[in-house]
Formats: structure tokens, C-alpha cells, sequence
């Protein structure tokens, strides 16, 4: 019979063996949404032969097995697919990220390459990946498109990156090359996971104290045998409806993550293999050579060239030097952040010339007007991550509803 752990526990994760439990933090409903949303998700076509019969766990134990797991050799192909419920991205991106692409000197020291604004890509729509690793220090990540492949690959301290499409070539190294914050090593850049896994690790942060935790029986994923377990916010509020993972019965490793918004329908993140093998990959998975004619650009002339500094002028709030860090309001999946533009700046007005007409429309397709004590202001509305933005420069985001939002603003 498939194991059904109908004793919902509140606050599971916090039992989990010191040295592994990680503290929820309020960017976790962000992580697990907005940068699963940024990065990767999974369409619900998996192959999936059957409810194997498993011995029955609970979801303590399987929280822990997560934990336990050591698993560092993989390799396989993971099918992503995000529906945030926002017009296409396509021609906004161009809008918005034309000044960050020229870099500030008609794109000189610039890469198509460059992994930073190459994997915003999966931001939206269906996408499939062949992902490999042998340790931490030896990672390989593939988007594969339909007459293209882009990959990036993280061998000791050499990162590169390779577009086929324009045949560029990215390629950072020196120590710490490819590390993410808190000294993980990884392909990937900062905040985009790139395995169930991942994901999975930063949905389990928020189940401290504000989440229920269950099993509720077992799948079949990638021809491997797994049990569901499945994380829901307890507070209101929240626009996360749940969180199930697919945890390998065998080995304690997620191979599959899907993300319900709490309006219902089609899920907004749903990560997963498609094939696994725990074997070690061959070595020639993270070896590369620039092919003949590509151009290759170093991460330190990129940054020379100023390129660092136009990608610092879209997310200034977050990198300019002495600016202040959000303050947090509430806790759990309800965590709102709050912060103040650079320079206190609002929305631009519709008579404002220094917007592209494209981009003003799609600000307006998601934005609601809204008021109160707080003043006026505009909720940008997706279906995980909202955001307030008062005419005064002030910003609340996070996984939450617009009245939750207002409430916060009002308050504050």
C-alpha cells in the first residue's frame, strides 16, 4: 500500500539534525518561486509508470533522508517549463536589457554567452536541460533548443560558457570562479537552481514553524521509485498553494518539483527528470575548447568594459554601495521585503519619454492602482510573486496577495 503520512506536522524542518537544518529566511517564498520562476520548471507531460508499492515513511524521515543525502555523481535530462501568467517576455527583455546588453560602449565587451543574462531565458516556457555533475567541482548544465545549445560548465576553477547559436564563448577562472554564495561551487550563476534538488532545498528553509508537512504516497519518476512529499503554507495569504517533491526512495535525491499557486490550475514551477543516472559522468562532459572562430570574452574584460556596471544599474537597490538591506515584515511564506528605490525613484509617468512604449504597456498589463494609508501606488501581479511600488519609492515584495501587500504598506 502507498504510504500516506496523514499527521500533519508544523514546523518539521526545525528537527532536523543540527549541522543540516538551514533557517528560513524571507527570501525562501522568493527563492522557491520567484527564482524557480527566473529559472527553471517543468511541464506536467513526465512519464510517470505507476504508484510503486514503498515501505511507509513519514515525512520527518524523509525531510532527513533529503538532508543525508550525498549523492554528488548524476547525470541526466531535466524538463522545465514556468507559468508565472504574464504577457511574453521576448520583446520586454529587449526593451528593458538593450542598455545592459551594449554595456555601456556598443556592447565591445560583451557576450551572448554571458550566463548572467543568457539564463534569464527560462524565465518562461517549456525548455529541456541535460545537467551532469561529479562532485563540487565539476558541474555541466545544457539548455537545449531546437537549432541551438547553450552550455555552461564548472571544471575546478574554470567556468565556460558557449552559445552555439552566435558561437560566443564566456569564460571566467581564478579562485572562486563558479561559486555561488556561502562557498557552494556550481555552474550555474547566483540564484538559479538547476536541479529538482535545489529547489527543492530552498522550499524545505520555509517549512520552519508556518508549514504543513505530509507524505501522500509514491510516483514513478524517471524510472525511479519515489515517494511525494508535499509542503502547505499554513498561514493565509500566501500565493502558494503547495509544494510536492519527489524524493528518490532510494537515495534521498528530489527528482521532481512541482509548485501549485494557491488560486489553483496549471502549476507554476514543475521541475523534474526525465532520465537519471547516479553513475560517474565521463570526464568529457566538463571538458572544452573554444571551437575555431568563436569569439571568446574573459569575465575580467567584460567587467572592464563596463558590463558589471549595467547590470549593477538594473538591480541597484540590491548592489550599490551603502544601500540599505530590506527590512523583512512578517514571517514564514507570508515574509514581505521592503525597500526603498535608488533615490526614492517611482514608475515613470505615461508622458515619460525614457521608457519604450513597449515596456510602459506591459507594466500597465500587470499593474493594479491601488491606495490607502500608505498613499498610491501600483501592484505588479504575477501568479507566485507580487510586488507593491508606491508613488513615493517604496517597494514591497514578495509570495503574497495584493491585499496582503496593501496591508504591509499600510502598516509600515
Amino acid at each position: 500500500m502507498a504510504p500516506n503520512d496523514s499527521a500533519e506536522t508544523n514546523g518539521t524542518a526545525a528537527r532536523r539534525p543540527a549541522g543540516r537544518r538551514k533557517a528560513a529566511r524571507y527570501i525562501v517564498p522568493v527563492a522557491v518561486a520567484g527564482v524557480a520562476a527566473a529559472t527553471i520548471g517543468l511541464v506536467p507531460a513526465l512519464a510517470s509508470s505507476g504508484d510503486p508499492d514503498l515501505p511507509k515513511t513519514t515525512a520527518q524521515e524523509l525531510i532527513e533522508k533529503i538532508a543525508a543525502s550525498d549523492t554528488e555523481q548524476f547525470s541526466g535530462t531535466v524538463k522545465i517549463s514556468t507559468d508565472l501568467g504574464i504577457p511574453s517576455m521576448g520583446g520586454l527583455a529587449g526593451s528593458f536589457l538593450s542598455g545592459a546588453a551594449e554595456g555601456g560602449d556598443g556592447g565591445k565587451d560583451t557576450s551572448s554567452a554571458d550566463p548572467q543574462s543568457k539564463l534569464t531565458e527560462l524565465a518562461s516556457g517549456t525548455h529541456t536541460l541535460r545537467v551532469a555533475a561529479d562532485g563540487p567541482d565539476k558541474q555541466r548544465l545544457s539548455v537545449l533548443d531546437k537549432a541551438s545549445e547553450y552550455s555552461l560548465i564548472h571544471n575546478g576553477d574554470e567556468v565556460w560558457a558557449y552559445d552555439s547559436g552566435s558561437n560566443a564563448v564566456y569564460h571566467a577562472d581564478g579562485k572562486g570562479a563558479g561559486k555561488a554564495p556561502h562557498g557552494k561551487d556550481r555552474a550555474a550563476p547566483e540564484g538559479v537552481p538547476s536541479t529538482p534538488k535545489e529547489l527543492a532545498e530552498e522550499a524545505l528553509k520555509a517549512a520552519d514553524g508556518t508549514t504543513s508537512v505530509t507524505v501522500d504516497g509514491t510516483a514513478r519518476i524517471a524510472g525511479r521509485d519515489a515517494y511525494r512529499l508535499v509542503l502547505k503554507p499554513e498561514q493565509k495569504g500566501s500565493t502558494i498553494g503547495s509544494v510536492t517533491i519527489a524524493v528518490d526512495a532510494e537515495n534521498g535525491v528530489p527528482l521532481k518539483f512541482t509548485l501549485q499557486p494557491s488560486s489553483g490550475g496549471k502549476a507554476v514551477v514543475d521541475a523534474g527528470f526525465t532520465s537519471v543516472d547516479f553513475g560517474k559522468p565521463a570526464a568529457s562532459s566538463f571538458a572544452f575548447t573554444p571551437p575555431k572562430g568563436a569569439k571568446v570574452t574573459e569575465a575580467d574584460d567584460a567587467e572592464a568594459g563596463g558590463h558589471e556596471k549595467a547590470r549593477g544599474d538594473l538591480g541597484e537597490f540590491k548592489d550599490a554601495e551603502g544601500a540599505a538591506a530590506p527590512k523583512i515584515i512578517g514571517t514564514g511564506w507570508n515574509s514581505i521585503a521592503e525597500f526603498k528605490t535608488p533615490g526614492g525613484a517611482a514608475l515613470p509617468s505615461e508622458a515619460s519619454k525614457d521608457v519604450p512604449a513597449e515596456a510602459r504597456q506591459f507594466l500597465d498589463a500587470l499593474g493594479d492602482k491601488v491606495s490607502g494609508k500608505f498613499g498610491s501606488g501600483t501592484v505588479f501581479k504575477t501568479r507566485l510573486i507580487n510586488a507593491l511600488m508606491t508613488d513615493d519609492g517604496r517597494v514591497y515584495v514578495g509570495a503574497v496577495t495584493k491585499d496582503a501587500l496593501v496591508a504591509a504598506a499600510n502598516a509600515g
